[in-house]
């Protein structure tokens, strides 16, 4: 009968399959996956904003300041611990998986974790000790959440190996959504829930709403990796590496602690060169300005492990293919993004005071400078997953060097806003020197414009 060949709304059956395939493809597809990242970071910035304000609000701009500091240190000493390893996870997994050495996957899995909580808590010991040897500092008004924030680092250290995982299997929204979305809530309620109990408003009562959700939002996270892994990967013998993964994660560590310091060094410095106040007005455009930096995370995120897997399977025209595709999406939405955010930056900054808003030259500075720098593509995955960490690393602390001079030359001159200059110049010139580094190395053409000029035969 027509009846029983009539499916889905009058597709016939092999018109509903093929349909079926090419949604399913489409879901696969890194754009489409580099999408729900993006969309999952967009709600757990809205999270993370929300919790901003409040904190702004509730504690006013010294207190708030404080905070802001304590948590840079807080990312700073976390992405360190881990030694690389979370970065290495999208490297050396995928390369194994994809030769059938389950023995080392299955090594570096668990000696990751352990490595990367025992370097927390060597990083938290030390941070201690410099504190005690400085003086005052933990005399002071930092020294409480200083106190609170080194039991932090190492569930920070902890989750951060846990998204790298997360991230090396193609599981995406696994990798953020614990750290990114399910933490920023629950540091949102257990403020509103500590203050409403009767904690007073302050720094360290944030940083120890910090330390509940950070640990709460790592456990969950590990469960359901844990569950996931032993679906996907047989139990079997061990086999640990160290030589060639910390061979290859150190230089990657260093090269990540410099560019995570990208985003924490200018607030570092105003902490030393500027009032608490300042240092709130400029944190406070750095969570907006985060928006714009979504994009290259959620595309790296959803294709950095690829490159690595087309390089070990020998798939270079594939290779070449994901990295153009990479680079122009990335910096067409990048653009886009900004635009969009710095059209509505008025009513941003203005719900976390009404004199946040002066802080708006501070924002459109940073979002030129991401804009900018994503016109180069993405050459430091390149060299991440490809081989050339120490050529990455190198770069990215050259220019880190470059951006503390001249955020010291600058913000005494021109205040928060050359920091956000200094910021600004430096991470678009290590962009371009990281594509040509990618180049030189790998033949492959990173930059968004200018592909034929860029091209080099391997």
């Amino acid at each position: 009968m027509a009846a029983d060949k009539v499916i889905a709304g009058g597709l016939p059956p092999s018109s509903f399959e093929t349909l079926l395939v090419r949604v399913r493809a489409a879901r696969a597809t890194p754009a489409a996956s580099a999408l729900g990242v993006f969309a999952v970071r967009i709600g757990a910035a809205g999270f993370a904003y929300g919790a901003q304000v409040l904190m702004a609000r509730m504690m006013g701009g010294a207190e708030y300041g404080i905070f802001a500091t304590v948590w840079v240190w807080i990312a700073i000493l976390g992405h360190t611990a881990t030694f690389g390893l979370s970065q290495g996870a999208c490297r050396f997994l995928p390369a194994d998986q994809a030769t059938d050495r389950l023995d080392s996957v299955r090594g570096f899995l668990l000696g990751g974790a352990l490595a990367s909580l025992g370097g927390g808590l060597v990083l938290s010991l030390g941070g201690l000790a410099v504190a005690l040897l400085q003086g005052g500092l933990l005399a002071g008004l930092y020294g409480t959440p200083i106190l609170v924030a080194a039991l932090v680092v190492p569930l920070f250290a902890f989750q951060d190996y846990l998204e790298g995982v997360a991230r090396s299997q193609g599981w995406p929204l696994l990798a953020i959504a614990p750290p990114y979305l399910l933490r920023q809530a629950l540091i949102m309620v257990a403020m509103i829930g500590a203050v409403l109990a009767g904690a007073p408003a302050e720094a360290w009562v944030a940083i120890a709403c910090t330390l509940a959700a950070t640990g709460l939002a790592a456990a969950v996270q590990a469960g359901l990796l844990l569950a996931r892994l032993r679906r996907h990967l047989p139990p079997g013998p061990r086999l640990y590496r160290w030589r060639l993964w910390l061979t290859a994660c150190l230089p990657i560590a260093a090269g990540d602690l410099a560019a995570s310091a990208f985003g924490f060094v200018d607030v570092v410095i105003l902490g030393f060169l500027a009032a608490p106040e300042a240092v709130g007005l400029y944190f406070a455009a750095t969570r907006i300005q985060q928006f714009v930096a979504f994009v290259h995370y959620a595309a790296s995120a959803t294709t950095a492990q690829r490159l690595a897997a087309a390089r070990a399977r020998g798939d270079e025209a594939g290779l070449a293919g994901l990295v153009r595709m990479q680079a122009r999406w990335t910096f067409l939405a990048t653009a886009g993004v900004g635009l969009a955010i710095l059209a509505v930056s008025p009513l941003l900054l203005g719900l976390f005071g009404a004199g946040f808003r002066a802080s708006l030259p501070v924002l459109a500075i940073l979002v030129a400078g991401s804009v900018a720098a994503s016109l180069f593509g993405p050459a430091e995955d390149v060299l991440t997953m490809l081989g050339g960490e120490r050529l990455c690393a190198g770069i990215t602390l050259a220019m880190l060097i470059l951006a503390v001079g001249l955020c010291l030359a600058l913000v005494p001159w021109l205040g928060v806003a050359g920091a956000a200059i200094a910021v600004a110049l430096a991470q678009t010139l290590r962009g371009f020197v990281l594509a040509l580094g990618a180049r030189s190395l790998h033949g492959l053409a990173t930059p968004v414009v200018g592909f034929p000029q860029w091209s080099a035969a391997r």
